[in-house]
């Protein structure tokens, strides 16, 4: 018997989870849970629910359709942050390689703190407006 439980996986709000499991997908490298992959029938895509994992299938992010979802204002505290993912990479150049990528996916940058010696870091809003940090650790 476990004396604490155990965390199964982060979930986020949207109202668009195909798209937005996707831009993680690919910003991240995971693959979806078996049965939850994008199906070629041509039709409108209706999931409500979407389990990313990484290789190993270890769930790591869920998507869960909502109605409606208001942004961020985030440094303004008018509609607060709530939560966040902290993505870390190696160093500078990768910092960089990652921002880009990051930026072609679609994430928007809310504050750029690269001039920061001990924790250079981007935040950056996802294509729902939900904030991420990527950062050197």
């Amino acid at each position: 018997m476990a004396d604490y439980p155990e965390l199964l996986q982060t979930v986020i709000d949207t109202t668009e989870p195909r798209a937005l499991a996707e831009f993680y997908r690919l910003l991240l490298g995971y693959v979806y849970r078996p049965g939850d992959e994008p199906q070629d029938t041509g039709d409108a895509d209706d999931s409500d629910w979407l389990v990313l994992t990484d290789l190993n299938g270890n769930r790591k992010l869920a998507f869960q359709l909502v109605d409606y979802l208001e942004s961020t204002t985030w440094p303004r505290t008018s509609v607060p942050m709530q939560m966040h993912l902290d993505l870390t990479v190696t160093d500078r150049g990768e910092l960089e390689r990652q921002r880009r990528r990051g930026e072609e996916l679609g994430a928007q940058m809310l504050v750029d703190r690269t001039d920061d010696p001990d924790e250079p870091l981007y935040v950056f809003a996802d294509p729902a407006g939900h904030p991420f940090c990527l950062l050197v650790a």
